[in-house]
C-alpha cells in the first residue's frame, strides 16, 4: 500500500467522514443482501473502538439529483445498528445546519449516517462547493467504498481537497489482493472473461494478455469471438461491429504466447426464456433461428475446468451464460466449481460474477472476491482509479 492508512492516523476525538458503499439492492423497503454493509464493518467497528466520532455517507441507487423516499438511507441505518449492536443515528440530509447540529452532538465512539449523496446532483459532477461542504463536518477522511473509487465524485476525491484522507481496510484489502495477482502472480496465470460485450473488456484483455498464460472466454462476448472465425452463431448476442477486433485480439494472444481459449460446444435455445427448448451443439452447428445462452457444454466445461484446476493464479469477471435462468447457469457454475476445487490464488472482479459465487455458496472457497465490478474492471485494465490517486500518499 502506497497510501497512508487506517493505521496512519490518531483518531481519538476527531471527527472521521468515511466514503462507504451501501448501494444495497432493496425490495419493498427492505435489504434483501447486506454484504456491503457487512464489508464495511472492521473499518466502522475500528474507528468506534480507536474514540472516532464516525459520519458515514454513500449513495443508494439512482435518484439522479432527486430527493426520492425509496432511496433514503434509513433501512441501511436500522441494519447498521443491528450489526453493531449499538445506536446509529440518521439525519435527513448530507448537507446544511440538520448535518452540522447532528455532527456537533456526536460523542466519542458515535455513528451516524448522512441521508443519500446522489439526492445532490453536485455530488456526481464532483462540484467544489458540495464537496467542501460534505468536508467540513470533519477532521479527516476515510475512503472505504472500493465499489466507486472508479468514479471522481463529490464524496470519492472532491472531499480529498479539504481533509487528510486514508484509506479503510476495505480499500486497502481490495488494493493488495488486486494488486497482488496483477503485479506478481504465479504462473500458470489464467484469466476467464465473460459477460456480454467485448466491448466492455477490451482494454482489460490487452492489459492481461501482457501477463496470463491462458485467456478463457465465455458468454456474449464467446459469440462474437466465434463469428469472427466464420462459424453461424444463429440468433445469439453478436457484437457485429468488433468481429474485426476480435480477429486483432486472437492474432496479438498468439504473438505474445497467450492461449486464448473458446467454447467447443454451446447450449443453445429457440427463445430468450428459462424455459424455453435447448440443446448441446458444437459452436459450427449453432442453428439459424436459435441462440447461444451458455457456453457451458460439457466438452468445454471439461477443458476450462483442467486448465484451471492446473493453474496458479486465476482471474474471473463476467459469467459464461445467461446464469440469471438456472437452465443456463451450467457454464458460470462450473467455472465457479472448478475454482472452489483448485489449489490456485483464485480473485473474482465483482459484479455478476461475485453474484454467481454467492448464488453457488462458494464464497468461503475463494481468494478474493472485489466489492466493485467496474473498479477491478479498471484496475485490471491497468488505469488509475481517481478515489485512491487522491488520498495521501506514504512518507
Amino acid at each position: 500500500m502506497r497510501k497512508k492508512t487506517l493505521k496512519d492516523f490518531d483518531f481519538k476525538g476527531k471527527r472521521a467522514l468515511v466514503r462507504v458503499d451501501f448501494n444495497v439492492p432493496l425490495e419493498n423497503g427492505n435489504i434483501t443482501d447486506d454484504t456491503r454493509i457487512q464489508a464495511a464493518l472492521p473499518t466502522i467497528q475500528y474507528l468506534i473502538n480507536e474514540g472516532a466520532r464516525v459520519i458515514l455517507m454513500s449513495h443508494l441507487g439512482r435518484p439522479k439529483g432527486d430527493n426520492k423516499d425509496q432511496f433514503r438511507m434509513d433501512p441501511v441505518a436500522r441494519r447498521l445498528a443491528d450489526l453493531l449492536q449499538k445506536e446509529v443515528k440518521k439525519v435527513d440530509d448530507c448537507i446544511g445546519p440538520e448535518v452540522q447540529k447532528a455532527v456537533a452532538d456526536l460523542q466519542d465512539g458515535d455513528v451516524l449516517v448522512l441521508e443519500n449523496t446522489r439526492f445532490y446532483e453536485e455530488e456526481e459532477k464532483n462540484d467544489p462547493a458540495f464537496a467542501k461542504e460534505l468536508a467540513s463536518i470533519a477532521d479527516i477522511f476515510v475512503s472505504d467504498a472500493f465499489g466507486t473509487v472508479h468514479r471522481a465524485h463529490a464524496s470519492t476525491v472532491g472531499v480529498t481537497e479539504y481533509l487528510p484522507s486514508v484509506a479503510g481496510f476495505l480499500l486497502q484489502k481490495e488494493l493488495e489482493a488486486l494488486g497482488g495477482v496483477m503485479e506478481n502472480p504465479e504462473h500458470p496465470f489464467v484469466a476467464i472473461m465473460g459477460g456480454a460485450k467485448v466491448s466492455d473488456k477490451i482494454g482489460v484483455i490487452r492489459n492481461l494478455m501482457n501477463k496470463i498464460d491462458y485467456l478463457l472466454v465465455g458468454g456474449g462476448i464467446a459469440n462474437t469471438f466465434i463469428r469472427a472465425k466464420g462459424y453461424e452463431t444463429g440468433k445469439s448476442l453478436v457484437e457485429e461491429d468488433k468481429l474485426d477486433l476480435a480477429i486483432e485480439l486472437l492474432k496479438e494472444a498468439e504473438e505474445k504466447g497467450v492461449e486464448l481459449v473458446l467454447p467447443v460446444d454451446v447450449v443453445v435455445a429457440d427463445e430468450f426464456s428459462n424455459d424455453a427448448n435447448s440443446k448441446v451443439v458444437p459452436i459450427d452447428q449453432i442453428p439459424e433461428d436459435w441462440e447461444s445462452l451458455d457456453s457451458g457444454g460439457p466438452k468445454t466445461i471439461e477443458k476450462y475446468s483442467e486448465i484451471i484446476k492446473n493453474a496458479k493464479t486465476v482471474i474471473w469477471n463476467g459469467p459464461l451464460g445467461v446464469f440469471e435462468f438456472d437452465n443456463f447457469a451450467r457454464g458460470t457454475n462450473a467455472i465457479a466449481e472448478a475454482m472452489a476445487e483448485s489449489n490456485a490464488i483464485t480473485i473474482i472482479g465483482g459484479g455478476d460474477s461475485a453474484a454467481a459465487i454467492k448464488k453457488a455458496g462458494l464464497e468461503d472457497k475463494m481468494t478474493h472476491i472485489s466489492t466493485g465490478g467496474g473498479a477491478s474492471l479498471m484496475f485490471f485494465e491497468g488505469l488509475p482509479l481517481p478515489g485512491v490517486e487522491a488520498l495521501d500518499d506514504q512518507e
